[in-house]
């Protein structure tokens, strides 16, 4: 088994779904480059795209089609103007065309080259596509691609992560191992280690740089959350509340830019109250963005993209580890029990239900927490279980497919969830523990295998079925 770099684990992203939006877009872009290598694009006469399973059954909310087609078209979702995107796909649909990878217009009728199969799945996964591109001289190239989580996609022959897996110098696949390397050098911190092994892709100082650049990306979404208001888009009238209820807890204290308005956070009152709410604020505020194809923080998914952020930000608002070596520390080891799950069971909530999600999440930021708080090793992979076994066999049921009933609410409770877990490991002894994180991550992928495919990002279960809203 090969290593996992933190950063692709906690990486820039676009909203609404990593496994549904961002993977299918990085498809697109992967079908382009076969092409390229076969043929040429301008020998390209059509082009088809049909999902399945998972991704046709909830594509219109996650905005998969939105984004099979802008991938096409050759735009990459870390670039892309955010405010464009609704006028590029008016375009395609307005006019049956569409400019293949930005070099060659072609015609595209939406409903014909891309359709949405809700009724088959293929067999490798859930999340399943396939590309067609037929030719001026009558042949075709096919491609099937599996959207496995986190943006990662996969074909039956290979896995998109494994262009970016190395071997690093001590192996970190379980929590036992984390453990026993830590023993084995006489480190005494997680993120020594991990800092060791991310010497396999970068140095000391690109790491660090790395880090910091995805923590001030955090804070910049925090701050579009926390200053829009208004209804999310897809028909479920769903309001955004983190602007509100940032106004009321500065109450009325006005700010003209990022570094005002988190000084006015960190001088707010500070009552277990006020802390609780400023928490669900920052989640909110993230998945808020994430909802409407804001750029975001994937950590280690979209639906799950604000309880990093939310248990980061308390930390630095509302304890005394600020310093960017605590922000550096947090996110390395956050990272590192992201890629435990990403190898031993999945991040897919399309394979796992939102445990896989939130669930994941939660086990990251508790360990990262841990960790800047003066944790020991084996606190901080205890704070990991802690916050993941109170995760188990959490469904995933999205209303009307989309990520925001009850998934935006659900961050803020995965973040306070990941405090507490902290908290927890912190005044505990893990040597006494009677679980472990390795066979909770079983545990986990036990639960996973075991649960109803209506409760596995179909919208067929749970919420999505209890709750009577009119199609959008």
């Amino acid at each position: 088994m090969q290593s996992i770099s933190v950063f692709e684990i906690i990486k820039v992203g676009i909203g609404p779904s990593s496994s549904h939006t961002m993977g299918p877009w990085n498809a697109a872009e992967m079908f382009l480059d076969l092409i390229r290598r076969n043929r040429s694009i301008q020998d390209v006469q059509e082009i088809y795209l049909e999902f399945f399973g998972s991704l046709a059954k909830t594509g219109i909310g996650h905005g998969t089609d939105i984004a099979g087609m802008l991938g096409l078209s050759g735009e990459n979702f870390k670039r892309i103007d955010t405010t464009k995107i609704d006028e590029k796909i008016a375009e395609i649909k307005v006019s049956n065309q569409l400019n293949l990878g930005g070099e060659k217009i072609i015609p595209f009728v939406y409903g014909h080259h891309l359709v949405l199969n809700m009724r088959n799945s293929l067999d490798f996964h859930p999340n399943g596509m396939i590309f067609k591109a037929v030719f001026s001289d009558g042949t075709s190239l096919e491609q099937d691609y599996y959207s496995v989580g986190g943006g990662f996609v996969a074909t039956k022959e290979e896995n998109s992560i494994q262009s970016h897996c190395v071997r690093t110098l001590y192996p970190c696949h379980s929590g036992s191992a984390i453990l026993k390397n830590i023993e084995k050098l006489k480190l005494n911190r997680v993120s020594d280690l991990v800092y060791l092994n991310e010497e396999s892709w970068r140095t000391k100082e690109q790491t660090d740089a790395e880090a910091l650049y995805i923590w001030q990306q955090i804070k910049e979404c925090i701050y579009k959350g926390v200053n829009k208001e208004g209804v999310l888009p897809g028909g479920l009238n769903v309001s955004r509340r983190a602007a509100g209820l940032n106004k009321k807890l500065l109450g009325g204290k006005t700010y003209t830019n990022i570094d005002e308005w988190f000084k006015l956070v960190v001088d707010a009152e500070e009552t277990f109250n006020t802390i609780n709410k400023w928490v669900s604020c920052f989640a909110l505020a993230v998945n808020e963005e994430n909802a409407s194809f804001g750029r975001i923080i994937t950590a280690p998914t979209n639906g799950a993209s604000g309880v990093i952020p939310a248990v980061l930000m308390y930390a630095q608002a509302f304890t005394d580890h600020v310093s960017d070596d605590d922000i550096i520390r947090f996110i390395l080891v956050a990272g590192e029990i992201g890629t435990l799950f990403k190898k031993n069971a999945t991040i897919s909530a399309a394979m796992g239900g939102c445990q896989a999600e939130v669930g994941v999440s939660a086990a990251m930021a508790a360990a990262g927490l841990t960790e800047i708080m003066g944790g020991t090793p084996g606190q901080v992979v205890m704070a990991a279980e802690i916050a993941m076994e109170h995760h188990l066999g959490m469904t995933c049921d999205p209303i009307a497919g989309l990520v925001q009933i009850p998934c935006i609410e659900r961050n803020s409770m995965g973040a306070m969830k990941a405090i507490t877990a902290a908290n927890i490991a912190i005044e505990s002894d893990p040597n006494k523990a009677r679980v472990t994180l390795d066979e909770v991550i079983q545990s986990m992928w036990d639960t996973a295998q075991s649960m109803n495919e209506r409760f596995k990002e179909t919208s067929e279960g749970g919420l999505a079925i209890a709750v009577n809203v009119a199609e959008c």
